[in-house]
């Protein structure tokens, strides 16, 4: 097994700190096969019976719903997604009080978009979204006011003239940062290129988000550097082209290796 480099754990490991070259969805996929390694999370004869009780759970906590009159009929996944959220989380609001989503709101709903986008079993689809949003909010809700200040320090390393441009025509302070920071940039990129910044800020960052917005204003140089306008800077970057997003991510990747040094699971 040892000269099968597919299932090398160690040349796995080496991509995710950084270096490529090995395929490390396929390697780890082969890797959780093999029950003789020993790296199976423990008890994994109960994961069917977990399953079992998050299924029921969801069942219980939509039927509460349903018999408050919270949800109805065809309404959107995600909206019942964000009613369930609320529930656990002793936020609901009064029937009476129901009024459009506010700004937190419409991050989550941004982000149970993107995540139905990605799977598609509506029970794994919601523990998924609690448990990205949950991690986020607590984890990094202190850091993300902070980030458009730390973009602004990273792009004037990188380009200078840049930032002077986004200044002086008034676009920097208007730059689409609850898309990209909030929201961790659902919408903004397709599923292949959001999967990886969504692994990233899993595994402990928030900081990637940052470098990920600095290389988007980099690969977009030549048309941001066009605009004067501050309406139109915004409009192009919340609707950023999709085909190159896959480069920006890689790039961004290597741009908070060279700041940060190896990932240590800090903001």
């Amino acid at each position: 097994m040892a000269d099968d480099p597919l299932r090398n754990f160690r040349s796995a490991y080496y991509e995710k700190v950084g270096f490529r070259g090995v395929e490390e969805k396929k390697s780890l996929e082969i890797l959780l096969k093999d029950d003789p390694l020993g790296i199976l999370p423990p008890h994994s004869e109960s994961h069917s019976l977990v399953a079992v009780y998050r299924r029921e759970q969801y069942q219980d906590i939509l039927a509460a719903l349903q018999a408050m009159r919270f949800i109805r009929v065809g309404m959107p996944q995600v909206e019942v997604h964000l009613r369930m959220f609320q529930l656990e989380a002793q936020e609901l609001p009064r029937c009476s009080d129901l009024i459009p989503p506010d700004n937190a709101d419409e991050d989550f709903l941004a982000i149970a978009k993107s995540m139905g986008e990605i799977v598609e079993d509506p029970v794994d689809c919601y523990w998924l979204i609690k448990c990205f949003v949950n991690q986020f909010n607590n984890k990094f809700g202190d850091s993300v006011p902070h980030l458009p200040k730390s973009l602004e320090h990273y792009l004037n390393m990188e380009d200078s003239r840049l930032l002077g441009h986004l200044k002086s025509c008034g676009a920097l302070n208007k730059l689409p940062y609850s898309l990209w920071f909030r929201r961790c940039f659902s919408g903004c990129f397709p599923e292949s290129s959001l999967q990886r910044v969504w692994d990233k800020v899993i595994s402990g960052s928030c900081k990637v988000l940052v470098f990920v917005a600095v290389e988007i204003l980099l690969s977009y140089k030549i048309v941001l550097i066009g605009q004067s306008r501050p309406e139109a800077i915004v409009q192009f970057l919340s609707n950023m082209p999709q085909e190159n997003t896959d480069a920006i991510v890689t790039k961004a990747i290597d741009l908070w290796h060279k700041y940060c040094g190896a990932p240590t699971h800090s903001v």
